[in-house]
């Protein structure tokens, strides 16, 4: 019989506060940019009894994520892919965040649609600061939602964004309408594609933006709650 695997790109906090719910029992394979942040998780996850591999992997480069799919698929059938992959407005350039945040899940989309196993879901991170955005025109969306993957950072639109803010919310928002896109083909086989858009947590991400200047918006809505959500409560 095959087994069962789940496959996780971004071996951050967030990821691994997923995959210890989903991947019992499953074989788990971790892809990191960073193959020692990757294997530091694997060892502790190992160590609780989880079956677990590491790869080094580049989800903004085809080859990289060619050789991803290529390992997954050789460990068994794919039920489950989470993209928790990124980086943030206080980490990055607009450029280097149109570029993991959202051509990657585009790439990763490409990849991984003709292997996913009947039943199996994919999972794709969002932002709640997407949706502060001014409403896209009917082209936009279009375009977000549609242009083939190797064209998407050539989008008028998005070569014209230099604020690493509005690149990440444009990411995001690409990201979920790309989610939307995809679903009917999915479902086709047989599997589902979700994308979460997740509020103030307790990630490297947004901690790294409550202790920047850059998104007052987001201080103000964080001061205004007084909450934040701790990262395994995603995983709920």
């Amino acid at each position: 019989m095959s087994k069962e695997v789940i496959v996780l790109s971004g071996s951050g906090a967030i990821g691994i506060a997923i995959v210890r719910r989903i991947a019992v029992g499953k074989v788990l394979l971790l892809a990191d940019l960073k193959i020692e942040n990757a294997e530091k998780q694997a060892q502790e996850l190992r160590n609780a009894g989880y079956n677990t591999h590491t790869i080094a992997c580049d989800v903004s480069n085809r080859e990289s994520v060619n050789k991803l799919v290529e390992t997954a698929t050789g460990l068994g059938k794919i039920m489950g892919l989470v993209n928790t992959a990124g980086v943030s407005p206080s980490q990055a350039s607009a450029q280097q965040i149109f570029e993991v945040d959202l051509y990657s899940n585009a790439l990763l989309f490409d990849a991984f649609s003709g292997v996913m196993a009947k039943g199996s879901s994919a999972l794709v991170i969002g932002s709640q600061s997407s949706h502060r955005l001014d409403p896209f025109t009917l082209e936009q969306t279009k375009a977000l939602a549609l242009t083939p993957t190797e064209a998407l950072l050539h989008l008028p639109f998005i070569k014209e964004v230099n604020d690493s803010l509005k690149a990440y919310q444009l990411a995001k928002r690409g990201n979920a309408l790309r989610v939307q896109a995809e679903a009917v083909n999915w479902g086709h086989r047989g599997a589902r594609i979700i994308c979460i858009s997740a509020g103030c947590s307790s990630s490297v991400n947004d901690n790294g933006n409550l202790a920047s200047d850059f998104d007052k918006n987001f201080k103000d809505n964080f001061d205004k709650i007084n909450k934040i959500c701790v990262t395994p409560h995603l995983a709920w």
